[in-house]
């Protein structure tokens, strides 16, 4: 059978499988990443963001990317989504779950293929909603893993398949434990990426026999604690394991932050990296984003002034002089919301404003409206996702906010830094790894850093800054320091196809 772009399934390059590559050979690598969402397509975090902007960058280096998702209501309603007319069957849960492909273009030129069941993923979330998670979430991305498999055997071969998060961690183990459901498959090597080891797909046990896998591997594999976790299926089957930063590689092989996978990190401590996820500055540039007043760059900084006062009016805050520190998060715990809230009376006694956007917990987004409404000059707060309100808050901001108990990777900061919008940070995983404190009389350093997790510190941290503010000297330095940092994602995507070519490099 003839597939689409000219591939055909009886023919790949695997017929060479004594080759090996060097960093700059990896360009001839094909490699396939499953994921469960991906700008631009479908994104409920910064998972979409990181793998729809690695996917362009490893296609622009010359390598053959190919991305695999769901197709979720979101991409079906899509007007550059379209059907190829390939359709098959694929096991599920309960039987037989026919599978229609569709197509479409990520960035300029990467082929993104979705799998298409309505049964499955035509609803209004990826995972759940009003709060909740789908009740069938195992039995959904179980039959995704297959369905990705099945459709990538008939467009393979590839060199390397690079799974996702808990959503993809079956796709790495089927492949590892049944290759011959897939022989097109079976030479590629297995990379799986962690971006947050607090959802690990944790579902009850009773749903192992539905799986079709050898109760052999119940225990070493997929048992966490009487219950099944696809994200330790990916973690432990996969040749190879990635994380977000340096520093979160670290921190999850810990039992204060491994989730109770510590053990299993600490086991593959050899075959685990962390490398820093990387930002689309084709997208986040205020030198040429379209969503902002007025555009500006390290040489000529001067449009920001008009940015902040775009951000004040839209917020309906009063066009003061005093700083004003953003925040674009998910309103949770995790992104340090709990001591935020503690810290709000002490930061608004300040001279100082604060934007928050975002939405999340219920009870967070009723607490910073409160403080929104008895302080309307000071705070305002929009609850709900804005793309062209989070460009405008980063660069009409002069402070960005990240409090986070822990945060893999964070691309908020990296925004911020080449905004010219000073990080305040806790010094945890990525806003570690990318943001290094300011000391004035070097001249050196990038934003501000607070240890402890605690609305005190955060205060501290805060204070030290305005500090820094009142100093127009020292503050130019600051901002400069900040837009001169290169986190680009084609240097992530340079580390990856690296990492690529060593996997083919180890292979047998």
């Amino acid at each position: 059978m003839a597939l689409p772009h000219g591939r055909d399934d009886s023919v790949g390059r695997n017929a060479e499988p004594a080759r090996r590559f060097g960093a700059e050979e990896a360009l001839a690598l094909r490699v396939a990443i499953v994921t469960s969402e991906a700008v631009p397509f479908a994104k409920s975090g910064g998972l979409a963001d990181m793998v729809g902007s690695l996917a362009a960058a490893l296609t622009r280096r010359g390598l053959d990317v190919t991305l695999v998702l769901p197709a979720y209501r979101c991409i079906v309603e899509r007007t550059d989504v379209a059907a190829t007319g390939m359709a098959f069957p694929v096991p599920a849960a309960d039987g037989i779950e026919r599978t229609e492909i569709l197509e479409g273009v990520a960035g300029k030129n990467t082929p993104a293929w979705f799998v298409r069941a309505d049964r499955f993923f035509d609803r209004p979330g990826l995972y759940g909603q009003d709060g909740g998670d789908y009740e069938d979430n195992a039995d959904r991305f179980a039959w995704f893993a297959r369905a990705a498999l099945a459709l990538l055997a008939r467009l393979g071969p590839y060199d390397v398949l690079h799974g996702h998060d808990w959503q993809t961690g079956l796709a790495v183990a089927y492949l590892r434990l049944q290759p011959e459901r897939y022989p097109a498959l079976a030479s590629a090597r297995t990379l799986f990426t962690v971006h947050n080891v607090g959802y690990q797909g944790l579902f009850d046990a009773g749903v192992f026999p539905s799986l079709q896998v050898d109760a052999a591997h119940y225990w070493p594999n997929f048992e966490f604690y009487g219950n099944v976790s696809y994200l330790k299926a990916g973690l432990t089957l996969a040749d190879r394991l990635t994380t977000v930063s340096p520093t979160y590689a670290e921190e999850i092989g810990t039992p204060e932050q491994g989730y109770g996978l510590h053990g299993v990190f600490s086991e593959r401590a050899d075959d685990l990296v962390g490398i820093m996820n990387g930002a689309d500055y084709a997208v986040w540039d205020p030198a040429t984003d379209s969503f902002i007043a007025r555009r500006y760059s390290a040489a000529d900084p001067a449009g920001k002034h008009d940015c902040k006062r775009d951000l004040q009016q839209r917020l309906g805050l009063p066009p003061a002089d005093a700083p004003l520190a953003g925040m674009v998060a998910r309103l949770v715990d995790q992104k340090g919301l709990d001591i935020l809230a503690g810290a709000l009376d002490a930061l608004l006694s300040r001279d100082l404003q604060i934007a928050v956007l975002g939405t999340g917990d219920p009870h967070h987004e009723q607490a910073l409206s409160g403080f929104a409404r008895r302080h309307p000059d000071r705070m305002a707060v929009r609850i709900g996702f804005d793309e062209a309100l989070a460009h405008a808050v980063e660069a009409g901001s002069d402070l960005f906010l990240m409090p986070s108990r822990y945060e893999p990777s964070g691309l908020n900061q990296l925004y911020s830094l080449r905004y010219g919008t000073i990080p305040v940070v806790r010094a945890t995983g990525g806003l570690k790894d990318s943001v290094k404190p300011f000391d004035e009389a070097a001249g050196e350093g990038t934003g501000f850093l607070f240890e402890d997790y605690a609305s005190a510190a955060l205060v501290q941290a805060v204070d030290r800054a305005l500090d820094c503010y009142r100093r127009p000297a020292a503050w130019r330095r600051l901002m400069a320091n900040a837009m001169a940092q290169d986190f680009s994602v084609d240097r992530t995507a340079a580390e990856y196809a690296a990492l690529y070519a060593s996997l083919l490099d180890r292979a047998d």
